[in-house]
């Protein structure tokens, strides 16, 4: 019998709030970060994303960057809510993130590395096991709970803070305009109409364990996972959809969960055109075409390393609150399999949630979810 694994605690801070809770309600009330930014140091011409507000966030003294005192105020509000510290040899901080500090190039910076970036996090708060980065492009976020699920049931640490963030810099936006890929208006997943992504920014933290001791009837159990990769094309997801299919049958199989269980799906759903065809195709081969579905990246934006971790927080919330979120301005399907999409907040009694999530290189990833 696998040693169960817990999320005991989290944070989310983005444009929609400084907390976990404040994110998940606004959410609920239909509200978005996304707006049209005019930064000349990010772009020479507008674009819509999701920014966060400096002024809004908790004074952080010390010698960090702005993406590293994200994920220390990120990791230092869900470490307060525990007795769980990175200083115990016992647990460990994992990092997830695409770019980490990567506006530093421009300055000649060449210790911009995501190991001393996490080792800058960690000391902080005194971490003495060395930082594990996860940096596999979009599915960064859940790679890192699996990999700290891992850890934890191999009986190597009995806790771990996973951490996911990235900022918005010149080099990301850029490059997300090289490809045509951001849309010149507020993302819509799974839409007929849609044009693109709107990037994002934020940071998020959950803390896990092993120590049941540690947990009460908030906590979540995390589940089986499924991994796969389509190596079909470097930016260019599967024609089929059938590798994110096999990854989500492999989650389901290894928790004994059916597709009856689920309470809803939380979709990577990027609201380019060629991702959520691929998506809704891999849903429908699994067997998913009539479970509710959502997409947050019309209230989050397109957040990177941190995408996995915030919706996975959001999923969390709405388990809790027997929820099942919106997907943000969609109007009609225009992808080739049907998909259940919610269009409106609404109750479930189910216990279980599937998140999932695709990247470039053809990475793909499943994780399952449960109140306990």
């Amino acid at each position: 019998m696998p040693t169960p694994v817990y999320i005991i605690s989290d944070n989310v801070i983005s444009p929609l709030g400084n907390t976990s809770q404040e994110n998940y309600e606004r959410i609920v009330n239909g509200e978005t970060g996304i707006s049209q930014v005019n930064d000349l140091s990010l772009s020479p011409i507008p674009f819509y994303a999701s920014k966060i507000n400096d002024d809004k966030l908790p004074v952080l003294d010390g010698p960090f960057t702005r993406f590293e005192m994200l994920c220390i105020l990120s990791a230092k509000e869900a470490l307060a809510q525990t007795s769980v510290k990175l200083s115990d040899r016992d647990t460990i901080f994992i990092l997830s993130t695409t770019k980490g500090n990567i506006e530093l190039i421009t300055g000649g910076d060449n210790d911009i590395s995501l190991s001393k970036t996490a080792e800058s996090i960690g000391s902080y708060f005194h971490a003495v096991n060395k930082p594990v980065v996860v940096s596999n492009a979009c599915i960064s976020g859940v790679l890192a709970i699996i990999t700290a699920k891992r850890l934890l049931a191999s009986g190597k640490y009995k806790h771990a803070v996973v951490t996911g963030a990235d900022v918005l810099s010149k080099f990301v936006v850029s490059g997300f305009q090289s490809l045509m890929a951001i849309s010149d208006e507020p993302c819509r997943p799974f839409d007929k109409d849609r044009k693109g992504i709107n990037l994002g920014e934020g940071t998020a933290t959950v803390v896990m364990t092993t120590d049941k001791a540690l947990t009460d009837n908030t906590s979540i159990l995390v589940m089986g996972e499924g991994l796969t990769n389509d190596a079909n094309h470097i930016s260019g997801p599967s024609r089929t959809g059938q590798e994110l299919s096999d990854a989500v049958t492999k989650a389901m199989n290894r928790s004994g969960v059916k597709n009856s269980d689920l309470s809803f799906v939380s979709a990577h759903g990027t609201a380019t055109l060629y991702n959520d065809e691929m998506e809704s195709k891999a849903f429908d081969a699994a067997g998913l075409r009539d479970v509710p579905l959502h997409s947050l990246k019309g209230y989050f934006g397109h957040t990177l390393g941190a995408a996995g971790v915030i919706e996975t927080i959001m999923s969390i919330y709405s388990l809790r609150n027997k929820a099942i979120l919106a997907s943000r301005n969609f109007e009609q399907l225009g992808v080739p399999s049907y998909l259940n999409i919610t269009t409106a907040v609404a109750g479930s009694d189910k216990k279980v949630a599937l998140k999932t999530a695709s990247g470039f290189g053809g990475c793909n990833v499943a994780l399952l979810y449960s109140t306990v």
